[in-house]
């Protein structure tokens, strides 16, 4: 059984994934892999992505990754990052395709032609560091409150269900970027692109026993 697996769907920034884990934790055996049975056997499962929602879907699928996705999302520690957070829900306004419907709620486009405090335009996709505002949990342990973390993202979630919501950014009105329930963590925003407080997260997941 591999320790830590990344899911390879063939839409990811998974070499920096699996870089930014490896520098976290040297002594873990990490995988990067598209086979379902090494997924399924894995002790614990990261799920990252980036392109457009309907091509990750229609990756996922025609590689035969999404049961053991959706089975490792049930049942062992689970990290969702960026795409790999909106798959999680049950429909995008992206392509008008449905996710993996893992949590409630839907994922939408950011407003066009929004300004932020001081007048400047906002563009999209929101591009850039931003300020986290967290709950309290386990993967935010030893990371500040405010601290910036580096997103890329035309998409955010809307999750039914409020107590999933485990933090949020603004561009310019609030939105969530990450959420957790039981064994599951999700964010929008890219911990292996955030320096000292991404590795941070990743360090906790490394660590997190739920």
């Amino acid at each position: 059984m591999t320790d830590v697996v990344v899911v390879d769907y063939g839409m990811g920034n998974l070499r920096s994934v699996e870089q930014a884990l490896r520098k976290v934790s040297p002594d873990t055996e990490i995988a990067v892999s598209d086979d379902a049975n090494v997924v399924a056997n894995a002790g614990r499962v990261v799920f990252p992505g980036q392109g457009a929602m309907p091509d990750c879907m229609r990756e996922l699928e025609a590689r035969g990754l999404r049961n053991a996705v959706l089975e490792a999302a049930r049942s062992k520690p689970f990290l969702g990052i960026c795409i790999g957070l909106q798959m999680l829900f049950e429909h995008s306004a992206e392509g008008d395709v449905a996710g993996l419907g893992i949590l409630r709620g839907d994922v939408l486009r950011f407003a066009s032609g929004q300004h932020d405090a001081q007048g400047n335009k906002l563009k999209v996709p929101h591009m850039g560091w931003n300020r986290v505002r967290h709950d309290d949990h386990a993967l935010w342990n030893g990371i500040d409150q405010d601290a910036r973390f580096y997103f890329v993202h035309s998409y955010y979630v809307q999750p039914q269900d409020a107590s999933l919501v485990q933090a949020t950014s603004d561009y310019p009105q609030p939105f969530v970027c990450a959420v957790a329930r039981d064994n599951l963590f999700a964010v929008q925003f890219h911990p292996e692109k955030s320096q000292a407080a991404g590795l941070k997260l990743l360090q906790n997941f490394m660590q997190w026993n739920p």
